[in-house]
């Protein structure tokens, strides 16, 4: 079971010990999106959608989603996220509106935040849909995906066009 890091000799899971490993600076770039209707899109757009500046809140929550990644997925350390950048980006063609969001995390420490960055790029998602889902149940999230990832011992990643 060495190739496995997250189990330990009994075969049950566990949190890896990343003591030795050094400090580096990490990021990582997230993405998702959301595909939504015209009038999704031009409620967004326009601030028509009744629970409130959707951008702005999806923003805030991918922030949130970000910070408190440890207390979601089991086996990811708690991490001192020094940064979080969320954008935004229309892409519309013919009777296709989608938003992808990019998310931006940066940390000085032992382990990787590509976790924190994923998770973020969901939550926002997932957050437009909530805001929006009154007027349109039929939103498609995804795909969400790593972008790339700097720092740390296994090396830079980036994902192939």
């Amino acid at each position: 079971m060495s190739e496995f890091t997250h189990f330990n000799d009994q075969g049950r899971a566990k949190m890896v010990d990343i003591s030795k490993k050094d400090v580096t600076v990490r990021t990582a770039l997230a993405k998702s999106s959301i595909q939504v209707t015209k009038e999704v899109y031009e409620k967004i757009t326009k601030h028509e959608i009744g629970k409130g500046d959707v951008l702005s809140v999806a923003q805030v929550a991918g922030i949130m989603a970000a910070k408190q990644t440890a207390n979601v997925i089991p086996m990811c350390h708690p991490i001192p996220i020094k940064g979080v950048n969320i954008d935004f980006t229309w892409y519309v063609e013919e009777d296709t509106y989608t938003l992808l969001i990019s998310v931006t995390v940066k940390t000085k420490g032992s382990t990787g935040v590509e976790m924190e960055a994923l998770t973020s790029a969901s939550i926002t998602a997932l957050t437009v849909y909530d805001m929006c889902k009154a007027v349109d149940k039929g939103m498609v999230i995804g795909p969400t995906y790593l972008e790339e990832k700097t720092g740390g011992k296994s090396g830079d990643f980036f994902r192939k066009a």
